[in-house]
């Protein structure tokens, strides 16, 4: 049996994921790639490892919403 305010978790879960999602995409690891290595502010590699988990995350979110 679920509770009303169960599924506020989950919404907030998930918008919380996308904004983190949007974030690391917006940091354009592409192109920080193309620079040299001593002027990169952050490693693409693991940019790019963070979006594949976020995603993750994401699916899973949208599972959970979608089995409620």
């Amino acid at each position: 049996m679920t509770r009303p305010g169960d599924h506020e978790f989950e919404i907030e879960f998930e918008a919380e994921v996308e904004t983190e999602l949007t974030i690391a995409e917006s940091s354009a690891p592409d192109q920080e790639a193309g620079l040299p290595v001593s002027e990169w502010l952050f490693d693409p590699t693991d940019v790019q490892r963070e979006e594949v988990e976020l995603r993750n995350l994401l699916g899973a979110a949208k599972e959970l919403e979608g089995d409620n």
